[in-house]
């Protein structure tokens, strides 16, 4: 896996980590949500069929009052016309009320008329609920509820009933009426697939996001790498070109040295000895011949210094004999010798450098000092090379005029070669200076090749 679809991976990896877990918890909040508001909407839904249940056992009642307070009425008659008026009052389309004593034996039952004249004490739903004996509690206890399982009309199947009951307490009966729940059960389910759905919608709407999210951050990283690998590769270009630029310089400054210097001092010498075997073989006096020789011998010595300097310029050979602490004190010393300024001078490097770092900071140093005795009018300058981590530091800082305008600071040849230097090893150039305090070069290699 390459380096930028790492980068790519590490913006787009904590979106998602971070996406998922706030949907997983939106999604289980979400649940937790519609758990608690469908026990809300069934408990409304349950209290509503209560009262409803109550309302219906109220009315019932204000039905059979009369007959209950008619005190002209036998027992065998009024309990005859109870009996009647319950066993035809309804509501809705399943809606019928019963009537037991309080021994359990059932007195009505519209929709079962074969339980009327039995004892159903010990009758039980398929849960296993003694539902009569259940009734009469709640109605001995003055009226209530109480929750079973019964046949709803007109299929007869078994559905969750709710009963209201109440007693008449002149013949010790129990009397009420029921409602099914399959109705409440249906509303909960619908509205438990609503809210899933919605649940389902918004997580989708997430997902979509979160993809359209993620593909944007790859086209706008796709975006921002080809864009960088373009400006990458213009400077690139222009630093290889400009490189091409300096060593065609370089190679045309050496070639300029051989034709005007050597070449020049060979030719000479050249001559100087053609003229000594010229002159001796006209049998001219030896002192005259060993001048020309003299000359020629002090021609040669010229070659040889010019030679050796460009050599020293392409490279010192104290940095491949003594090292470059050595290297550099001796050019500090020419300096201070050519030109009177003191440096201060400290190199604190505990490891081998390598060739192309000796040689930059060499370079650098050469270039620092020539641009201070050309330009700066410094009396003072602090030298530092160390080494940070993975790093080589140098600074070095004058006491100068220094200079103010931007141009100044980039439009120097000198400057620009520096910075080149250290761009092709990875390295970072800095350049402070104002006017009157001053100019300090800073410049950081690393030991380890960039990436």
């Amino acid at each position: 896996m390459g380096l930028k679809s790492k980068i790519i991976l590490l913006a787009i990896a904590p979106l998602i980590v971070a996406t998922t877990i706030i949907t997983y918890l939106g999604l289980q909040s979400a649940r937790d949500l519609a758990s608690q508001e469908l026990s809300i909407y069934e408990f409304n839904l349950v209290n509503a069929k209560k009262q409803a249940l109550k309302n219906h056992v109220n009315i019932a009642m204000s039905a059979i009052r009369p007959i209950l307070e008619n005190d002209e009425l036998d027992d065998a008659e009024a309990q005859y016309q109870v009996k009647k008026i319950l066993a035809e009052l309804s509501y809705e389309d399943d809606g019928y009320f019963f009537a037991y004593e309080m021994t359990g034996v059932n007195l009505v039952h519209p929709t079962q008329p074969d339980f009327v004249g039995k004892n159903l004490w010990d009758f039980q739903d398929r849960s296993g609920n003694f539902l009569i004996q259940g009734l009469i509690r709640a109605a001995q206890a003055g009226g209530g509820y109480h929750r079973y399982i019964w046949e709803k009309p007109p299929l007869m199947i078994q559905e969750d009933k709710i009963g209201y009951v109440v007693a008449i307490d002149r013949w010790d009966w129990m009397m009420g009426t029921g409602l099914y729940l399959d109705d409440v059960y249906a509303e909960l389910a619908k509205t438990q697939a609503i809210m899933n759905d919605n649940i389902q919608r918004s997580f989708i709407s997430v997902i979509i996001v979160v993809v359209i999210t993620v593909i944007l951050v790859i086209l706008l990283g796709l975006a921002i790498n080809l864009h960088e690998h373009k400006l990458a590769d213009s400077r690139l270009k222009e630093v290889a070109q400009r490189f091409m630029r300096l060593q065609v310089n370089e190679r045309r400054g050496f070639s300029r040295e051989l034709h005007d210097g050597i070449n020049q001092l060979l030719v000479s010498c050249k001559f100087r000895i053609e003229l000594a075997g010229n002159k001796l073989k006209r049998e001219h006096d030896k002192d005259i011949v060993q001048q020309e020789l003299v000359k020629a011998s002090d021609v040669i010595g010229q070659t040889i210094n010019e030679v050796r300097q460009i050599s020293h310029n392409l490279r010192p050979t104290l940095l491949d004999d003594l090292g470059l602490d050595t290297a550099l004190k001796a050019l500090i010393d020419q300096f201070t010798e050519r030109t009177g300024i003191e440096v201060e001078y400290h190199f604190q490097v505990p490891t081998k450098l390598p060739d192309e770092i000796e040689i930059t900071l060499y370079r650098l140093t050469q270039e620092s000092l020539t641009n201070i005795e050309k330009h700066a009018h410094a009396t003072l300058i602090e030298l530092q090379v160390w080494q940070s981590d993975r790093y080589i530091v140098f600074e070095c800082l004058d006491n100068g005029r220094g200079f103010s305008h931007k141009g100044e600071l980039s439009s120097g040849i000198g400057l620009i070669n520096m910075r080149e230097r250290l761009e092709l090893i990875g390295g970072d150039f800095i350049l402070e200076s104002q006017r009157g305090k001053g100019t300090k070069v800073h410049a950081s290699l690393p030991l380890e090749k960039p990436f």
